[in-house]
């Protein structure tokens, strides 16, 4: 059974820090792009960073550059998303997603919610 599973979410004070995760299952992680999207109430699906599937190259939204970093490590199918800097814009629930172009597959987890406020 494939999963994608996001973990790490809850409440932090603005220019606090959180570390999301998400593992991986049923499927071939170190074949797959990561990427992580967010989607905060009443907007779209934004997308946050992505990282290649051997790890070697990232990128970033504007709106996180500087203050998010994405990694992953496939020996454990887990990715990672750190985030410094919080401000309470970045409250949204947060997806991880996983992709294989070459196939045209990808998986998307539940999402987490990340909420930011005094």
């Amino acid at each position: 059974q494939v999963q994608l599973v996001e973990s790490g979410g809850g409440l932090v004070q603005p220019g606090g820090s959180l570390r999301l995760s998400c593992v991986a299952s049923g499927f071939t992680f170190s074949d797959h792009a990561l990427n992580w999207y967010r989607q905060a109430p009443g907007k779209e699906r934004e997308f946050l960073a992505r990282i290649t599937s051997g790890g070697d190259s990232t990128n970033y939204a504007d709106s996180v550059k500087g203050r998010f970093t994405i990694s992953r490590d496939n020996a454990k199918n887990r990715g990672y998303l750190e985030m410094n800097s919080l401000k309470p814009e970045d409250t949204a629930v947060y997806y991880c997603h996983a992709r294989w172009s070459l196939i045209n597959e990808d998986y998307w987890g539940k999402g987490t919610l990340v909420t930011v406020s005094s």
